[in-house]
């Protein structure tokens, strides 16, 4: 990528620090910062995975690494009473993963078996419509629909001059109008 003949100035998405980017697609105020920040997400995402669905109680860094919440911050919420921890000695605080999964969303989720997270639809144009059958049926604009399919994120296929979208989606969609 060739370099700037102008400053642009950007936050550093790894430090937080204001830096002048020497390329468009500069988004780190360095390489090794950039490096670093990968190297720790790997190490925190092994941790994550070494810890056993099953176990109710876990430790401090266990849950920075599965939560991606600071340490300072478990801690003070373990003062006030937010979340139920056990004190097992030096250094082996346990805290209620039940209070956790409350609070905050997982980092790195464990991907699901059996289930598809991404539903699959049969384009097929007998089981679609158009966009000018969809405006016909529901009375509405050919933007409007439009504005729907990309709001909500509705599949649409091309064939020819036709844009079909699946009848479930729509129907589903405008059944109260």
């Amino acid at each position: 990528m060739p370099a700037l003949k102008f400053e642009i100035k950007r936050k550093c998405e790894v430090c937080g620090s204001i830096f002048v980017a020497k390329t468009l697609d500069s988004k780190c105020c360095s390489e090794k910062r950039r490096k670093d920040e990968e190297k720790k997400q790997e190490r925190l995402k092994a941790i994550a995975d070494q810890v056993p669905d099953y176990r109710d109680y876990i430790s401090i860094p266990e849950a920075v690494a599965m939560y991606g919440v600071g340490r300072d911050t478990l801690y003070r919420l373990i003062r006030v009473g937010q979340i139920q921890s056990i004190n097992l000695g030096t250094r082996l605080t346990r805290i209620n993963r039940k209070d956790i999964d409350k609070m905050f969303p997982k980092r790195f989720e464990k991907p699901k078996k059996g289930k598809d997270l991404v539903p699959l639809y049969n384009m097929e144009p007998e089981n679609c419509y158009t966009i000018g059958e969809i405006c016909k049926k529901y009375r509405l604009n050919d933007s409007s629909v439009w504005a729907h399919i990309r709001k909500y994120s509705i599949p649409s296929r091309q064939i020819g001059n036709y844009v079909y979208v699946p009848k479930k989606e729509i129907d589903k969609l405008y059944k109260s109008l």
